[in-house]
């Protein structure tokens, strides 16, 4: 194998012809662009700028300059730029010039003998900070002492950290966890902290980015209560609106950097169609033959092209084809999958065919949540040393990790959103070199329409980053835990808004805020961080031990457990197959043994939506629109064993306990027989309702400031609750998120404003723009678009918002 091949996109697309089931059914080319430069600003010490021109970095690209003089002179910034555009630097020359004293050299002086000033870099992901850290050691600035601080930091090392590092890498769950509650034990820390940064802040959205923006306030407070008041500076590739997402974010005034200065090696977008799996070409062609011999004369018969007879293979196979295909070739490659069992079944098949093929299948690994740290960091080195020349990956590596040798990248399924899109699209061709990137459809109606309609494929903008820091879901209990580091004060107006009074009268009313002359102070034992999870995860961790040695192989969150690592499922991890003997939900352990049977699993699982009570409702003529609290139960009740071809060889029941959410909704129905009048009738009234709460969920956003992962929804024709049918939109965290509250106070906006989408969609029976959602879980059937017009024109006729809102 030639590993050190360079290759075209054009080559690397001859490659893929005749690989896998399928075909190339459109091609887009984004032109190479030529950088704009610019000198480095003279606020940067000569320690660091030498440092860097050391690596070669002469001049410096025009948003690069822009970002670091700015940022140097104390102004908080976000820079938004392409991906692989540099924007690390307007992070990291501040960041070591704080470390040399550069940005405060008075209080620099002060703390010399302690650290030095200190900067804080937070980043959502584990693996992202590890990168960072990597990326600065390498630059070996005297002065700098650097460290990563998250859950797998031992002890010991913490409390190095805490009395020496001057460059602390981490994430925010563990400032909330750790650092803010203890903030007098990092009280040296704080008063030299002179640099706050915030990676990829478009990940911070809808309910997680509310609580970081909370912990971000208290940050802040912290901060001053030890002399501090740091800069921040923001990065994202992928932000519709950056300013003002930072500002919301912050809470302060950012400057976003825009104007792109870096250069950009061409970038071919290939949109590929699986075909028919494979045998089903051939069993289809017997048929048609014996059709014949029948003397049948239906055109369909004669096609070429049969995938809609057929089916489509599925994504996740159709990529491990082409993975293989290009890394067998020598092309550096990362295939993106949308599930952990998806990376698997990539990567293992990649590597089976290099196997196959007398070629070393160790240069091809998979890489997902649920991994131990110590293999994470293995996986990570090897991609950026080459000697990984494929990996499959869940959108774990889709933010800034820098892998600079990367010829392509294959995406199986559309990955949710635009903004994920151009993320993991962006992580080839980082070297410079012109690269692929190669869209493979999964064989869903979503997909489907993408496939074919490579306008609406490239031209839908990035989706709005959606936030609102005053939800008083998430600001009451980040202001209990305020009050739990420093008693809340008037003062406190100035950082979490004026909303928060009745927030901290309803807290006092519960015992969780006691008043004192001084202020509100926490009142009970416990800490109020403990109950508080900044991204809603489904439980605690379970550990996946391997029965004969003891080993933990990795871990699975409470939620996916039932799921994954029932008793009988079949695990894989890092190609090697396991079964699951026992899974032990109080001790927190599924115990696996290894070994292949021949077969994989399936959870099968069943939900069921109770209405617990209407809090509020009102009429719209014969419709009746109400919000309340909302019971979501789920429960795995079986699963299937399935051959690799497919096929089905079993089905085994399974006894789980029902994981059950309770929230808040808002729901409105409408009789039968005014739908019969309407000419909904019973065959439409299923894909008429899914459609218009599809697309409900998806303008959200109008009324309520929630992002659409943060909501559910439910739709049936005849639901058991209100014996009619109903349509249900909920939050989708336990307790409620103030999505469907706002949604229900301005109803009439946000339905009409539903109706108009899918009315003047310009497609013919449905589409991702209006009634097509990346998140069903029904596989976006059945949708009927013209019977969600009629419906909604019905629910409207005598609709009206509460004029108290």
């Amino acid at each position: 194998m030639t590993y050190d091949a360079r290759r075209s996109p054009d080559q690397m697309l001859d490659i893929l012809a005749g690989q896998g089931t399928g075909k190339l059914r459109h091609v887009r080319r984004r032109p190479a662009r030529e950088a704009v430069t610019a000198p480095w600003p003279d606020s940067v010490p000569a320690l660091v700028r030498s440092t860097f021109e050391g690596t070669g970095i002469h001049e410096l690209w025009s948003h690069q300059s822009e970002a670091i003089a700015r940022v140097m002179a104390g102004e908080h910034v976000v820079v938004a730029t392409g991906t692989a555009s540099g924007k690390s630097l307007a992070y990291q020359v501040p960041m070591l010039s704080a470390a040399t004293g550069a940005l405060d050299p008075v209080s620099a002086s002060m703390f010399a003998s302690l650290r030095g000033a200190t900067s804080l870099y937070l980043s959502p992901t584990k693996a992202l900070a590890a990168d960072q850290r990597t990326r600065l050691e390498a630059l070996a600035v005297p002065g700098a002492r650097l460290a990563t601080l998250d859950g797998d930091t031992p002890p010991d090392e913490r409390r190095w950290i805490r009395d020496h590092a001057n460059v602390i890498l981490t994430n925010p769950d563990l400032l909330h966890h750790s650092m803010l509650p203890a903030h007098e034990r990092w009280s040296m820390f704080w008063r030299s902290l002179r640099l706050v940064v915030i990676d990829e802040c478009h990940i911070y959205r809808g309910v997680f980015g509310a609580h970081t923006a909370g912990v971000l306030r208290r940050l802040r407070r912290i901060a001053a209560r030890y002399g501090a008041e740091p800069t921040f500076v923001l990065a994202s590739a992928t932000a519709a609106d950056p300013a003002r997402h930072a500002r919301a974010l912050t809470g302060l005034d950012v400057t976003a950097v825009t104007d792109d200065g870096s250069p950009r090696p061409a970038l071919t977008f290939g949109l590929w169609e699986p075909g028919p799996p494979p045998g089903a070409r051939a069993e289809h062609e017997v048929s048609a033959a014996l059709d014949g011999a029948r003397g049948s004369d239906d055109p369909a018969d004669s096609s070429a092209d049969v995938t809609d007879d057929l089916g489509r293979r599925s994504a996740v196979a159709e990529t491990g084809d082409l993975f293989g295909a290009l890394v067998g070739s020598g092309v550096q490659t990362l295939a993106f999958a949308r599930s952990r069992v998806g990376v698997e079944v990539v990567a293992d098949m990649a590597r089976q065919r290099l196997w196959n093929e007398g070629l070393d299948e160790s240069v091809v690994a998979a890489y997902r949540g649920g991994y131990l740290p110590e293999e994470r960091r293995a996986l990570e080195r090897g991609l950026r040393t080459g000697t990984l020349r494929g990996i499959a990956a869940t959108s774990a590596l889709e933010l800034g990790i820098d892998v600079s040798g990367l010829d392509a990248v294959l995406l199986a399924g559309w990955p949710g959103t635009v903004a994920s899109l151009h993320q993991q699209a962006g992580r080839a061709g980082r070297s410079g070199r012109d690269a692929l990137a190669l869209f493979v459809a999964a064989d869903d109606p979503l997909d489907t329409y993408l496939v074919h309609h490579p306008d609406v494929f490239f031209g839908r903008p990035v989706e709005a980053t959606v936030m609102d820091p005053t939800n008083p879901y998430v600001l009451a209990p980040q202001l209990a835990c305020a009050a739990a580091e420093l008693p809340l004060t008037e003062d406190d107006e100035a950082l979490f808004g004026p909303g928060m009074w009745p927030l901290v009268d309803s807290l006092v009313e519960r015992a969780v805020l006691r008043r004192r002359p001084t202020g509100w102070y926490w009142a009970r034992d416990d800490r109020p961080g403990d109950h508080v999870s900044l991204r809603g995860e489904g439980g605690d961790d379970v550990r996946i031990v391997e029965s004969r040695t003891g080993r933990v192989l990795g871990t699975v969150d409470g939620e996916r457990a039932h799921s994954s690592v029932f008793k009988g499922a079949v695990y894989v991890h890092q190609g090697v197959s396991y079964v699951s003997t026992e899974l032990d939900l109080e001790d927190g352990s599924a115990h696996v043994v290894r070994g292949n049977p021949g077969w994989s699993t399936a959870a099968r699982s069943v939900s069921a939506f109770d209405i617990i009570g209407s809090s509020a409702s009102r009429a719209w003529g014969a419709a009746t629109l109400h919000y309340g609290d909302i019971r979501v139960t789920t429960r795995v009740t079986s699963f299937l064993r399935r051959l690799p071809s497919g096929e089905v060889i079993g089905e085994h029941p399974l006894d789980l306990p029902e994981r059950t959410l309770v929230t808040k909704g808002v729901w409105w129905t409408l009789p039968e027989d005014e739908l019969a009048d309407a000419g909904i009738t019973p065959d439409v009234a299923p894909g008429a309702l899914h459609a218009a709460e599809h697309c409900s969920i998806g303008l959200i956003s109008l009324v309520a400031q929630g992002d659409r992962w943060d909501i559910g929804g439910v739709s049936t024709a005849l639901h058991p609750d209100t014996d009619m049918p109903t349509v249900v939109v909920y939050d989708a965290l336990p307790g409620g998120s103030g999505f469907a509250e706002r949604a229900y106070a301005r109803a009439t906006e946000w339905l009409t404003a539903t109706k108009e989408a899918i009315e003047t969609c310009a497609c013919e029976s449905g589409c991702p723009a209006c009634i097509q959602s990346p998140k069903c879980g029904n596989g976006n059937s059945p949708l009927d678009k013209h019977g969600a017009i009629a419906l909604l024109d019905l629910l409207l006729r005598d609709a009206y918002d509460d004029p108290a809102n």
